[in-house]
């Protein structure tokens, strides 16, 4: 088995905002073994590794980039072992997020409902410990099995490991770190019941976020003062940003903390809409908006 290595891929093709230029290489892995191989190439490559999943949460420059993309396609079917009123659910980073979702609805596994709706990995989930609605992936792991060029592949236990709004710390020391797998722990229901709320959570979610658009997530973070935590999405409306245009792209006019590409957008466009959000709701409110959305440049 070799792994597959694609010279000059483009970011634009391989991100939910279709921006960025390209990169100098990609890696796509889909066995065990190709990670020995990987340690081996990647000094020869050049550039900074970045773990890349279905690019839902990246905003690419538009010249190239001094990147090595590293993609794990481990998408093989997850085993369940079942523990009493609960299972053990162990996939591959590769496997797509809503179809793992929609796999256990059908097994009747409950847990993973209110993410419905967000897109990308299996991977790309734990490292940005993705949420919504109360619900966070790293409450749902029981352990996450990584890789990194210097010690290979370990399994870390969820509570050895740090997670926060959209962070997540294996605590493993610098430098480059792949999720290869993700063990969830979940509870048995009915499978009618974890589809209603599947549903209900697709529906409130698509009443007010551009969920077929090409986006990237929110863009910014829900900002937290003394007073507690404040909706980026209602700072910006409130600035005069929801529906602002600027060339290809545009905040979403149904959530003012989406960025959308209307088509032919470009990452310069982007950027500079960024800054002009940050400006409108720093000089009206005093408050300094953080970017959720991971920036390459």
């Amino acid at each position: 088995m070799h792994l597959e290595l694609i010279h000059a891929p483009r970011l634009s093709e391989r991100t939910t905002l279709r921006l960025g230029g390209p990169a100098l290489a990609e890696a796509v892995l889909r066995h065990e073994a190709e990670l020995d191989q990987l340690a081996v190439m990647l000094p020869g490559l050049g550039g900074h590794p970045l773990a890349l999943g279905a690019g839902s949460n990246l905003l690419a420059g538009d010249a190239p980039l001094p990147l090595v993309l590293v993609r794990p396609a481990n998408a093989n079917a997850p085993q369940v072992s079942q523990q009493g009123q609960s299972a053990l659910v162990r996939v591959g980073a590769g496997f797509g997020l809503p179809r793992l979702i929609g796999l256990c609805q059908r097994l009747g596994l409950a847990g993973l409902e209110p993410l419905t709706g967000i897109p990308g990995r299996v991977g790309g989930a734990v490292a940005m410990n993705a949420g919504s609605y109360g619900c966070e992936t790293g409450a749902l792991l029981s352990r996450v099995r990584l890789w990194t060029p210097q010690s290979g592949l370990i399994w870390r236990e969820a509570a050895d490991c740090d997670f926060g709004y959209r962070h997540f710390n294996a605590k493993l020391g610098a430098g480059f770190s792949l999720v290869w797998e993700a063990e969830f722990r979940l509870a048995a229901d009915a499978p009618a019941a974890i589809r209603a709320r599947m549903e209900a959570a697709y529906a409130k979610k698509k009443a007010v976020q551009p969920v077929t658009a090409k986006s990237a997530g929110c863009v910014f973070k829900n900002p937290t003062s003394a007073a507690g935590t404040e909706s980026a999405g209602k700072l910006l409306d409130q600035a005069g940003l929801r529906g602002k245009t600027l060339g290809g792209m545009g905040f979403s006019a149904l959530h003012a903390n989406f960025l959308v590409n209307l088509g032919h957008g470009t990452a310069a466009q982007a950027l500079e809409l960024l800054e002009l959000g940050k400006s409108a709701v720093r000089a009206r409110f005093g408050v300094e908006l953080e970017t959720e959305v991971v920036v390459l440049l």
